[in-house]
């Protein structure tokens, strides 16, 4: 497997999609309305954050569960519960670059 589809997978792959549709829907509003395209951006980045702490609640539940675990699987949970993050926080950076692209010269 290449790098991409691992992240895509470790980050969840319900709400790693759901995030790639809103990416989508980014790169269409930009064409087609481009008032939206800041707010789909902000929904990126919401979806992302929120996606992150479901991660980190069930990796707390697993911990709870389980009992005492290897540092290993905690650092590894932590990483898997920030991908969505980081993937919604890119989405927002390239909703803020083409919003910008788009504002009427002065």
């Amino acid at each position: 497997m290449n790098a991409i589809s691992e992240l895509f997978l470790e980050g969840n792959i319900i709400c790693m999609s759901i995030l790639t549709l809103l990416l989508a829907c980014l790169f269409l509003a930009a064409w087609k309305a481009p008032a939206w395209v800041r707010s789909i951006g902000l929904i990126a980045l919401a979806s992302g954050v929120l996606s992150g702490l479901y991660g980190i609640r069930q990796m707390f539940d697993y911990l709870q569960t389980v009992g005492e675990t290897a540092p290993a699987v905690l650092y590894g949970g932590s990483k898997c519960a920030m991908t969505p993050v980081f993937y919604g926080l890119i989405i927002y950076i390239i909703s803020l670059v083409i919003h910008l692209l788009q504002k009427p010269r002065i």
